[in-house]
């Protein structure tokens, strides 16, 4: 029997975003209905990830996480332990996070077209708005997305963060327009709905076309089989 595909979200106060992320894995479960897929938090919703954990005996773990952060490397991987000490029986396995990946880089495009973006409009100034970490890898990681944006686009693209790094929002927007950008837009580097995304919501103001989260798209639930499957191969690799 295959191991469970156990998604693991950061969590959120606001029901929009645990309802964003149940309609991504019910996406998946359509995608592969051979699997045993469920889902668990890191915080804030029900259940956690340990809770989840007592109920499987072989496990894939895919952090629905955007980049590598203290989430990816501390909260997840802690969680895991604690479930294993508990069950040493248990088998589980922590798959990679979700980016970077350029079908996530595909779909935050679309949600600016969505809101009449076009790449091929010189124009555009676009501010790539993401969570924000004081882990220096994960917003040169974020830097490293607006760069591939604006390689691809005729933008200028600059990173955004909603805390813990900067620039913010506002910020970024003055930067660009104070390069020449004449009409500004923001890409939301978030996966769903929440209290982050509505801060950057009011940093932009009434200066910028906001584009929704990546939320629950398709190509999303292929990446997260793509990591299961990814760490499925990578272990019978190891043991064989």
């Amino acid at each position: 029997m295959s191991p469970a595909l156990v998604a693991v979200a950061h969590g959120s106060r606001d029901p929009r975003s645990a309802a964003t992320i149940s309609s991504l894995m019910d996406r998946v479960r359509r995608l592969r209905p051979d699997l045993d897929v469920r889902l668990a938090f890191l915080d804030l919703c029900t259940p956690s990830l340990e809770t989840v954990l007592t109920t499987v005996s072989q496990a894939v773990v895919v952090p629905l996480l955007l980049g590598r952060a203290f989430h990816a490397d501390v909260d997840v991987p802690g969680a895991v332990a604690r479930a294993v000490a508990a069950r040493p029986q248990l088998d589980v396995t922590v798959a990679d996070v979700l980016g970077p990946d350029a079908r996530l880089e595909s779909v935050a495009l679309r949600r600016l077209a969505e809101v009449g973006v076009s790449p091929a409009d010189s124009g555009f100034g676009v501010v790539l708005a993401a969570a924000g970490s004081q882990r220096a890898p994960s917003n040169a990681a974020v830097a490293a997305v607006a760069q591939r944006l604006a390689q691809h686009t005729r933008w200028q693209v600059v990173p955004a963060f909603a805390c813990a790094a900067r620039p913010i929002v506002s910020d970024a927007i003055a930067t660009l327009q104070a390069q020449g950008a004449r009409r500004i837009a923001v890409a939301s580097w978030f996966l769903a709905p929440g209290l982050l995304p509505d801060k950057v919501v009011r940093q932009a103001g009434d200066t910028a076309l906001l584009a929704s989260p990546i939320g629950a798209d398709a190509a999303v639930a292929e990446l997260i089989v793509h990591r299961y499957d990814g760490t499925i191969q990578g272990h019978l690799a190891r043991t064989a």
